[in-house]
C-alpha cells in the first residue's frame, strides 16, 4: 500500500488556498512589506516572520502583450504584468476584455478562478479606471 504525501511549504499552502478560491499575500512582520511570490523569508529585510493576509485585490496593469494563437488553440490572449496596490507584481491576464483592449495603466481587480480543482489568479478590468 502506498501513502500519498501532501506537499508542504509556502508554495503548497498558497496553491491550496487558490484551489479553495482564496488569494492571499504574505506580509512581513519585520518590515511590513507585502511579498509575492510566496517565500520562506522576506526578500526586503530577511525576516522569516511572514504572515498570510487578505488584501484589496486592486492593481494596475504595468505591462501587457498579446499572445497570438490559432482559434483552434483558444484564440489570442493577453499576458499582463500587474502591480498590486500593496506593492508586489505578478504575471497573469485580464480576463474580461479582448486581448487587444488591455492597456498599461488600466485598473484591475483580482479574482480566483477554480477549474478542475485548481485555482488560478485572474484579473478583471474596472470600467473606465486608470491609474
Amino acid at each position: 500500500m502506498t501513502t500519498q504525501t501532501i506537499p508542504e511549504g509556502v508554495q503548497a499552502f498558497h496553491q491550496r488556498e487558490l484551489d479553495a478560491g482564496r488569494f492571499l499575500l504574505q506580509c512581513c512582520g519585520g518590515c511590513g512589506r507585502y511579498v509575492y511570490y510566496p517565500r520562506e523569508g522576506c526578500p526586503h529585510c530577511g525576516s522569516t516572520t511572514l504572515e498570510w493576509k487578505s488584501f484589496s485585490g486592486l492593481g494596475t496593469v504595468h505591462a501587457v502583450t498579446t499572445v497570438r494563437r490559432k482559434p483552434a488553440d483558444g484564440g489570442d490572449l493577453n499576458v499582463s504584468l500587474i502591480e498590486l496596490d500593496e506593492g508586489v507584481r505578478l504575471m497573469s491576464r485580464v480576463d474580461n476584455l479582448a486581448p487587444d483592449a488591455v492597456r498599461i495603466g488600466q485598473r484591475v481587480k483580482a479574482r480566483v478562478r477554480v477549474k478542475d480543482g485548481r485555482g488560478l489568479v485572474l484579473f478583471d478590468a474596472i470600467d473606465g479606471a486608470t491609474a
